[in-house]
């Protein structure tokens, strides 16, 4: 049980990426997007695009992980090594951004717990299942 509720925060923590990666690659310069992440103006969107650009490709790339750790889980069982591996560095490695997020201040205490949460949960549950 430990195991399927692992891979499900897991799958959430990875959604939750991929949604990040379209905000921040694909959908930067639209004004509903860089509101959301507290962007004034269509110039300092802009200004910023390949920033969000490249930081969108490193979410995806979490997200593929825990995708394929995900599947390697699936197929080949918990007790599966390649898989548990991936998943677990994927998951901490999506903890540790939303903790590197906490440094930059307070108001991205949010995102932070936002970006953190699935992935801590996912975490947590695959170690011990």
């Amino acid at each position: 049980m430990i195991g399927i509720l692992a891979l499900v925060f897991a799958g959430l923590a990875a959604l939750l990426h991929v949604y990040i990666f379209v905000l921040e690659s694909v959908r930067w310069s639209q004004p509903k997007t860089w509101k959301v992440f507290g962007i004034a103006d269509q110039k300092t969107a802009d200004a910023t695009k390949p920033m969000a650009y490249n930081q969108g490709f490193y979410n995806l790339f979490l997200a593929i992980g825990a995708i394929i750790g995900i599947l390697f889980w699936i197929v080949n069982g918990v007790g599966d090594v390649a898989g548990r591996t991936l998943l677990i560095f994927s998951l901490g490695s999506m903890l540790g951004a939303a903790l590197v997020l906490v440094t930059s201040g307070s108001k991205y205490l949010r995102p932070a717990t936002i970006q953190g949460t699935l992935p801590l949960i996912g975490l947590v549950l695959a170690i011990f299942a």
